[in-house]
């Protein structure tokens, strides 16, 4: 190469440098723009609200053989976390362990109602170390929510924030007591919004807030930040093989608390409204069936009998895709805005039937009604089951030539070991074909005892095989 052609490569070596110089000057300075919050000031500003909760059960000579309270409410991996001690001899009591948070200077805060549940004593406890006897307000097991008031004032108090603002990918950080260790702080970021986790009774009215905050035994109760020191959340339950967090966790919105709270102050229980539908989502086939542009809504499958549904004129077959001005996206999506309603309110409903869009106007009923009118019904089956017919427009959105729809489970019932679930269609018991009420009946009246019996349903529109034995 001449000296000529190396002279003339300088200006374009140059160029090539300054580029690079520049862009690693915005790498910097998007790193430095990306960089972790500091939590320090946070955490310090707002640990001095947030309590240990020590509670004492007496228990039975059996209690050490049981399951910890109120965790077979809860599906299978999905487990309430705060630790408890299991008596070693039958005549000591049972000691547990959770957080909380004061959300009022004299003395009221806010727990999980399975940290307390069947609590003959409670202490909450502060950083700095004073301690008070705290008496249960009210406990509120469906959004698992518990009031406590202790005899105090002036106390460090924390207020909530709007969890609906909140984005996948925000930062938290949740502060607790795990495994006893007081006052522990830890952080991750929102992982979704809107997880509904039913219950193995099939209630499902909180959309809990995923997060990959690294949540462990004894913080049940305890609360989750956003960066201005807001609660967002009160942590609730965790998923998890092992008992110890994998980056599972899951948190009561603010909303949903702050509407139990009310509550509970002013009456001690929680008050829910009711609709008296059985549901299920829709997938790309039944929308096209069903004349929806796209997958989405809650598919209607049986109504209550003169339930606030049949009584605004929702019928089987309909799909819901907003309620009182939220929109229904899933089918999980409608119990929990339902339930923050107050019963005797009338909201407007947007649904598609055949097709077309109509709008309704309905009544919410209360949930205690629910619970009245299950009572009142006829016994369940030798299956543990309540049914109903398949109507002819659910028959045609499933493909299906019959089946019968369950209404209702009772807990401790073959079905329910079978994992059954309100809103399953059931279409072949044994060497049956199920295609009417009175085939389900004659079916199970001639099912063996002790035997596991062929059964298949459909859930979500997917066809499900399984056994199911009576005892």
């Amino acid at each position: 190469m001449s000296v000529t052609h190396r002279v003339n490569l300088l200006p374009s070596l140059a160029r090539q440098l300054t580029r690079s110089l520049l862009l690693a000057t915005a790498l910097v300075a998007a790193v430095g723009h990306a960089a972790l919050p500091d939590f320090a000031g946070l955490i310090e500003e707002v640990s001095p609200a947030v309590v240990k909760i020590n509670t004492v059960q007496k228990v039975e000579p059996r209690a050490a053989q049981r399951s910890p309270s109120g965790s077979q409410q809860l599906p299978e991996m999905f487990r309430e976390f705060f630790e408890r001690a299991q008596p070693q001899q039958p005549s000591r009591p049972a000691v547990s362990l959770g957080s909380g948070f004061v959300i009022s200077s004299d003395g009221y805060i806010l727990t999980n109602h399975h940290v307390v549940e069947g609590a003959d004593e409670i202490v909450v406890r502060f950083a700095d170390r004073n301690e008070y006897t705290a008496e249960v307000v009210g406990s509120d097991r469906r959004s698992d929510l518990a009031l406590l008031k202790i005899d105090a004032s002036g106390l460090p108090t924390l207020k909530f924030g709007d969890s609906e603002r909140l984005r996948v990918g925000n930062w938290v950080v949740a502060i607790g007591s795990p495994f006893g260790l007081d006052y522990s702080a830890t952080a991750g970021i929102v992982s979704a919004k809107g997880r509904s986790l039913p219950t193995e009774r099939g209630e499902n009215y909180v959309p809990f807030i995923q997060t990959d905050v690294a949540i462990n035994p004894g913080n049940s109760g305890g609360p989750l930040f956003n960066l201005d020191g807001e609660v967002v959340g009160i942590n609730s339950q965790i998923y998890s093989r092992s008992g110890g967090s994998i980056g599972l966790s899951f948190s009561i919105p603010a909303e949903v608390a702050q509407e139990v709270v009310a509550q509970l102050k002013d009456k001690g229980v929680v008050e829910r409204g009711w609709l008296g539908v059985v549901m299920q989502d829709i997938d790309r086939a039944l929308a096209e069936s069903l004349g929806l542009d796209r997958p989405r809504g809650a598919l209607i499958n049986a109504v209550e009998p003169d339930g606030p549904a049949d009584r605004g004129g929702i019928q089987p077959g309909d799909v819901i895709v907003e309620f009182a001005g939220k929109p229904i996206t899933a089918s999980g999506d409608l119990p929990h805005v339902v339930g923050l309603l107050a019963p005797g309110r009338s909201v407007e409903v947007e649904l598609y039937r055949e097709g077309r869009k109509r709008s309704l106007e309905v009544e919410i009923g209360a949930l205690d009604e629910s619970d009245q009118r299950a009572a009142r019904r006829d016994g369940s089956d030798r299956l543990g089951l309540l049914v109903e017919a398949l109507d002819e427009r659910q028959q045609r959105a499933l493909q299906l030539r019959g089946g019968v729809v369950i209404s209702e489970v009772a807990a401790g019932s073959p079905a329910d070991a079978a994992e059954l679930r309100a809103g399953d269609i059931i279409v072949r018991l044994g060497y049956s074909q199920l295609l009417s009420i009175e085939e389900y009946d004659s079916a199970v009246t001639q099912a063996p005892e002790n035997t596991p019996i062929y059964l298949v349903f459909y859930r979500q529109g997917r066809a499900i095989s399984r056994t199911i034995v009576i005892e």
